[in-house]
């Protein structure tokens, strides 16, 4: 079930990648809902799609990274 979680916030972080404050918004809520190994994935997918898109810089701070 977790692994589902974690691909269903991926797609979701994808599709609102077009507006920041969104997709800050949608990571605040992916964050909370989690479990803590998954974080630790999601941190290293963002460090990852972040690359492409430098608009989204702020919200790594969000992720603590």
């Amino acid at each position: 079930m977790s692994k589902i979680m974690f691909d269903y916030t991926k797609s979701i972080l994808e599709r609102v990648s077009f507006d920041p404050v969104l997709f800050s918004k949608e990571l605040e809520k992916a964050i909370k809902t989690l479990l803590p190994y998954e974080l630790e994935q999601l941190k290293e997918w963002l460090t990852s799609f972040i690359i492409e898109k430098p608009e989204l810089q702020p919200s790594l701070l969000i992720v603590n990274i």
